[in-house]
């Protein structure tokens, strides 16, 4: 599914959420069933289901070697989807890979909590190393800069033959997030890369989905690595950097005074 075009900014601090990743409801599949397009099936998700929030994700092949749609996991069944640039042939402006992500606010049917009850957090890794550097914003409340999104909506019962979708009421688009506890989709990195970034480029991706109530006195996260490829190595902070030179000039100087007492 396409994303409302909209400006991003790089953000590269973590939230102070514990991030879950485990198969979700110990089968993988999510709650009601994967509302979103057609031809997706349900699975190979990792997620929390709290009894307040369900939420879930996975990553994906999104194009096989005739550049159509594959609906492949390569799962490790705990939080790693592992992709190899011979897997497909992806368009220029697109990772070979997608990640699909659901949210269910009330996934026992029993609370009558709604969508638009809580705040959101999407943080998408760009870094290709272990590092992380993310591009992050909430993916279902509206905003100046996120009016209106297009993703499927439903309750409990929805299935993919009758979630409610909407591409360009935004007055629609805030009925359903007041009357419904599920929103599905599926991203390309190519819908939100920073400014200069190839979205073919390989390495490892973390994604991290949140929510909050609006007192913040409940929250669940849950994340994922996407391992495209060759890996490359991690580049220390310049932090970090100057922190390793500080400890090394101090082990110096302790080397030199044991020197100098022997001396003496």
């Amino acid at each position: 599914m396409k994303y409302f075009p909209a400006v991003l900014a790089l953000a590269t601090t973590l939230i102070a959420v514990p991030a879950h990743a485990a198969l979700i409801n110990g089968t993988g599949n999510v709650t009601p069933n994967v509302i979103f397009g057609s031809g997706n099936a349900n699975g190979s998700f990792t997620g929390i289901n709290d009894g307040f929030f369900e939420l879930a994700l996975r990553g994906k092949l999104r194009y096989n070697l005739a550049g159509q749609p594959a609906g492949i996991y390569n799962y490790d069944g705990n939080k790693t989807y592992t992709f190899q640039p011979s897997d497909g042939v992806a368009p220029v402006d697109r990772s070979l890979f997608s990640f699909d992500w659901s949210i269910n606010v009330d996934p026992t049917g029993n609370q009558g909590t709604f969508l638009n009850q809580f705040t959101y957090l999407l943080q998408i890794d760009y870094d290709p190393s272990a590092n992380v550097d993310f591009v992050e914003f909430d993916l279902i409340n509206p905003s100046a800069d996120y009016p209106l999104f297009d993703h499927s909506i439903g309750n409990n019962t929805t299935t993919s033959a009758n979630d409610l979708r909407t591409t360009s009421s935004v007055s629609d688009y805030l009925s359903y997030l007041s009357t419904n506890n599920v929103a599905q989709n599926s991203w390309n990195l190519g819908f939100f890369e920073p400014l200069g970034f190839d979205v073919q480029t390989q390495g490892m991706y973390t994604i991290t989905l949140s929510a909050f109530d609006r007192q913040n006195n409940r929250s669940a996260s849950t994340s994922i690595d996407i391992i495209f490829g060759q890996v490359p190595a991690s580049v220390p902070e310049p932090s970090a950097l100057m922190l390793m030179f500080g400890g090394l000039m101090g082990l110096g100087a302790v080397a030199r005074r044991r020197r100098n007492s022997k001396k003496n």
